[in-house]
C-alpha cells in the first residue's frame, strides 16, 4: 500500500447530500461528490489489514486494496480496469449498494470504514468522462446465439459476459426501455436515467440486441425461441409484489409501491403510462406500509409530490442504533437505516400492525394500525402477538412497500416449459441450468428478491456456466 498509516492520521470524509431545501424541489441525484484530491485521500484510508474481509463480504468479490490504491496514486485507467474485472457496472453499484464491503471493512470496528461506495462510483465517473470506458466487441464470433429475456442488471450483466466471449446475444424486454428495477424502480434521486443510458450505448456497440417491448409468450412464442437460440438465459427479476389483505383493502387509494415509483419513472422519461390510473401525493397524508429501501423510496417521491405528510410504518420492531450483538463484524448489521429521504421529512414507527382501512365514498381515509410484539415460540421461531392497543392514522394515499415474492411473470415460465418452486422462483442447479437443458436462469428470478449488486454477480456466474455448455 502507497500509505500504510494513512488509516490513523486521515478521518472518514463523505461527500454527503444536496441540501434538503434545494434537493426536495427536483428529481436529481441527492449524493454529492469530492473532488479528486480528497477522494484519493479517502482512497489511501485502506489499510494493508492483512485479510481483505471487504472483498469477503463483496457479492462480486471486488478487489478493493488494490483499486483503492491506485486511486490514491492517481492511477484512475488502471483502477477501472481491475474494478471492471469483477464488475461490470461499478456506476450503478456505486449509487445504489448498500455497501456490504464497507461494512466488512476492518476500520467499521471504529465504525469509520473506508469510503469504498463512493470511490466506486467517483473512479467510474473520472473514467467516463476522461474516455477511458470503451466498448469491447470480441475479436471473433462463435457463431452461437444466447436469448436473455430480461434487462435487469443481471441480465444486462450475463449479456455483456457472453458477447464478450463472442457469442450473439439478443436481449428481449417487454418495457419500453432497458433497464429493468433500475429503470423503472429506483427513483432518479438515487439514480439518474443517462447513468443507464451510457452503459446501454456501450453495450450496442459491443454487439449486444436489444429488442424492447416484446413479451415472450406474447409477441414471440417460447417455442420459437427455443428453436432460434443455442441458449436462453431468464433474467425477469422477482417483481411481484407482497400483499395485505385487512378489510378495506379495496378501497381507492391503496397502491403497490411498485406502480407509484414506475409511474413517477415513466412521467419523468414522458412515456406512456403501464399503470393507467394516475397515482399522486399532492396534498395529501401519504402512509407507507413497509420500513425497506423501497419504502424509503416512496417517502422521498411522496416528499417531491409535494404531499402533506408522509408516514412510514414497519411490522418489525426498531432496530438498534450503532451495532447490533446479533450481526456482529464482519457480517452485514442489522440495524437503524436513515435514508436521504428520511432526513427530507418523515415520520417513522416501528411495530405496528395494520389491522384495516376506513374510507369515505369508496376512498381511503384512514388505516387502523395495532402494536406488536415478536416472540420465540416453541420451535424457536418468531411470531408476532398483538399487544391490544389500536390507532387511527390518516391516509389519503396507502403504499404498499412490503417486498416482493416470485417472478412477475410465471407465465413466461409455463410457456418455456421451465420448473419452478412453490415461492414461484425458477428451479435450477448450481450452474443456473434450469429443468430445461438448454434453458438457464438468473438474479432474482431463481433467489427471489435480493441486491442489485447480486444480480450482477448471478449475472456473471450463469453467463460463464452457459459459456461453457455452449463450448460442448
Amino acid at each position: 500500500m502507497g500509505n500504510p498509516k494513512a488509516f490513523m492520521t486521515i478521518p472518514r470524509k463523505e461527500a454527503g447530500y444536496r441540501p434538503v431545501s434545494e434537493r426536495i424541489y427536483d428529481f436529481g441525484e441527492v449524493e454529492q461528490t469530492l473532488h479528486r484530491e480528497d477522494r484519493k485521500l479517502q482512497a489511501s484510508r485502506c489499510m494493508d489489514c492483512g485479510i481483505p474481509f471487504c472483498q469477503w463480504g463483496c457479492p462480486l468479490g471486488n478487489k478493493m486494496p488494490e483499486w483503492q490504491d491506485l486511486i490514491y496514486k492517481g492511477n484512475w485507467k488502471k483502477a477501472i480496469e481491475i474494478l471492471h474485472e469483477t464488475n461490470n457496472f461499478p456506476d450503478f453499484t456505486g449509487r445504489i449498494c448498500p455497501a456490504p464491503c464497507e461494512k466488512s471493512c476492518v476500520l467499521s470496528l471504529h465504525e469509520a470504514p473506508v469510503t469504498i461506495r463512493e470511490n466506486e462510483a467517483a473512479v467510474t465517473e473520472v473514467a467516463f468522462n476522461e474516455g477511458l470506458i470503451k466498448a469491447q466487441a470480441p475479436a471473433h464470433r462463435t457463431g452461437r446465439k444466447v436469448a436473455v429475456i430480461g434487462s435487469g442488471p443481471a441480465g444486462m450483466a450475463a449479456a455483456q459476459q457472453l458477447n464478450r466471449k463472442g457469442h450473439h446475444v439478443t436481449v428481449f424486454e417487454k418495457s419500453r426501455s432497458v433497464g429493468g428495477l433500475l429503470r423503472y424502480g429506483i427513483p432518479n434521486f438515487k439514480l439518474a436515467k443517462n447513468v443507464i443510458d451510457r452503459r446501454l450505448t456501450q453495450l450496442i456497440e459491443e454487439g449486444i440486441v436489444f429488442q424492447t417491448q416484446t413479451e415472450i409468450g406474447k409477441d414471440i412464442p417460447g417455442s420459437r425461441l427455443l428453436a432460434d437460440y443455442d441458449a436462453v438465459c431468464i433474467a425477469i427479476g422477482a417483481g411481484h409484489p407482497r400483499n395485505i389483505d385487512p378489510p378495506g383493502r379495496d378501497l381507492k387509494g391503496i397502491y403497490f409501491a411498485m406502480d407509484f415509483l414506475s409511474q413517477e419513472n415513466e412521467l419523468l422519461m414522458e412515456e406512456e403510462l403501464t399503470f393507467s390510473e394516475k397515482i399522486s401525493a399532492r396534498n395529501k397524508h401519504v402512509l407507507v406500509i413497509g420500513g425497506g429501501d423501497t419504502g424509503s423510496d416512496c417517502v422521498g417521491t411522496s416528499i417531491r409530490q409535494r404531499a402533506l405528510q408522509v408516514t412510514q410504518i414497519e411490522i418489525m420492531p426498531k432496530p438498534p442504533v450503532g451495532k447490533n450483538p446479533a450481526t456482529p463484524w464482519p457480517y452485514y448489521p442489522h440495524i437503524l437505516k436513515t435514508s436521504s429521504s428520511h432526513e427530507e421529512g418523515c415520520e417513522r414507527r416501528w411495530a405496528l400492525n395494520t389491522v384495516s382501512f376506513n374510507g369515505e365514498n369508496g376512498q381511503v381515509r384512514e388505516a387502523v394500525v395495532e402494536e406488536v410484539r415478536w416472540e420465540k415460540d416453541e420451535n424457536g421461531r418468531m411470531k408476532m402477538v398483538p399487544t391490544g392497543p389500536t390507532e387511527v392514522m390518516k391516509a389519503d394515499l396507502v403504499l404498499l412497500a412490503l417486498g416482493f415474492v416470485h417472478p412477475v411473470h410465471a407465465g413466461l415460465l409455463d410457456e418455456l416449459g421451465v420448473a419452478y418452486d412453490a415461492r414461484g422462483n425458477v428451479a435450477v442447479d448450481t450452474a443456473g441450468q434450469t429443468s430445461v437443458p438448454k434453458i438457464f436462469a438468473t438474479g432474482d428470478a431463481s433467489t427471489g428478491a435480493s441486491l442489485v449488486v447480486r444480480a450482477i454477480a448471478s449475472g456473471r456466474k450463469v453467463a460463464e456456466h452457459i459459456h461453457q455448455k455452449l463450448l460442448v
